[in-house]
C-alpha cells in the first residue's frame, strides 16, 4: 500500500516555479532519500506533504488523505533541519512536545518519550535543557519527538547536516535501528550521497528547480543495517550510481559523506 501518492503536483510561489508536474509513488513502510542541487525543491516538497503549505495543482495524498488532515491527525511528523528545542522546556518535556499539543488527536499507539530517551541513549538526561546539550544530542531529542507520535509518515529535512562527520555516522546507524521494523514510512532530504545509500531503499535524484525525479535508485542493501555496510563492496557500487546520476541529471557534483 503507498503511504504518499503525487499525481501531477506543482508548487510556485508566483512567477517562481519550484515543483512542476511531479508524479511519485512511496510504499508503505520503506525509507526513501531525496538527494539533488541546493534549491531545487526538496524541502519545499517535504512542507507540502506535511501540510504546511498546499500544493499549487495536482493531487496528493499522505496515509490515504489529505496532507492538511493528516497533519491535524498527527499521521505526519517532521525532523527539521534544526532541532528546534525550546530553551525553556527540559529534554523531556521537549520529546512530549508534540504530544502534549491538541492531545485529542493523539494516536492511541503514541509511544512514551522517556523510553525512546533510554534508546537514544538519553535517559539520564531527561532534567537537563538544550543549551547543555551538544548538536548531536539535541538532534536526537528532535527524533524523539517526531517519533514519540509513532505517525505512519516520518519526513526529515537534512536533519544531520549540521553534525561533524563522527555524529552524523553515529546518527545513521541510530536512525536506521529505530526505524527498521517500525512499518513507518521515511522521507529523507540530503545532500551527502553517502548517508542516502546508508539509510535508503531508495534513492531519489531530483533535477534543478522546478524539481523533478531524474533517477529512481533501488539500494539492495540487506535489513537490518549493520555497522559496517559502508565497508561493503555493494556500497561504493550504489554510491557511484548515484553520483553517476547526480552528475547526468543535473551537471552538479554532491559530497561524498556531508552536507
Amino acid at each position: 500500500m503507498s503511504a504518499i501518492e503525487l499525481r501531477q503536483v506543482s508548487k510556485a510561489y508566483g512567477d517562481l516555479a519550484v515543483i512542476d508536474a511531479l508524479d511519485l509513488s512511496v510504499e508503505g513502510g520503506s525509507f526513501v532519500s531525496i538527494i539533488g542541487p541546493s534549491g531545487c525543491g526538496k524541502t519545499t516538497l517535504l512542507r507540502v506533504l506535511a501540510g504546511l503549505e498546499p500544493a499549487t495543482s495536482g493531487q496528493l495524498s499522505v496515509d490515504n488523505r489529505p496532507p492538511e488532515e493528516a497533519r491535524r491527525r498527527k499521521r505526519v511528523a517532521m525532523v527539521p533541519q534544526q532541532p528546534g528545542l525550546l530553551p525553556w522546556r527540559t529534554v523531556r518535556a521537549n520529546a512530549r512536545l508534540l504530544l502534549d499539543v491538541n492531545r485529542a488527536a493523539n494516536p492511541v499507539d503514541a509511544l512514551t518519550p522517556e523510553l525512546l530517551l533510554a534508546e537514544v541513549g538519553l535517559g539520564d538526561f531527561g532534567a537537563m535543557y538544550p543549551h547543555e546539550l551538544s548538536g548531536g544530542m539535541a538532534q536526537r531529542v528532535a527524533l524523539v519527538r517526531a517519533l514519540a507520535l509513532h505517525s505512519p509518515l516520518l519526513v526529515m529535512d537534512e536533519p544531520f547536516a549540521a553534525l561533524d562527520e563522527i555524529t552524523r555516522s553515529e546518527m545513521r546507524h541510530l536512525l536506521n535501528r529505530l526505524v527498521e521494523g517500525k512499518a513507518v514510512t521515511v522521507l529523507f532530504v540530503t545532500h551527502s550521497i553517502t548517508e542516502a545509500v546508508a539509510l535508503s531503499d531508495r534513492v531519489l535524484v531530483t533535477s534543478a528547480r522546478p524539481a523533478q525525479v531524474v533517477a529512481d535508485i533501488t539500494i539492495d542493501l540487506p535489513r537490518p543495517r549493520s555497522v559496517d555496510v559502508e565497508d561493503d563492496p555493494r556500497f561504493f557500487e550504489l554510491c557511484a550510481d548515484v553520483r553517476h546520476a547526480l552528475h547526468r541529471g543535473n551537471g552538479t557534483t554532491a559530497t561524498g559523506g556531508g552536507a
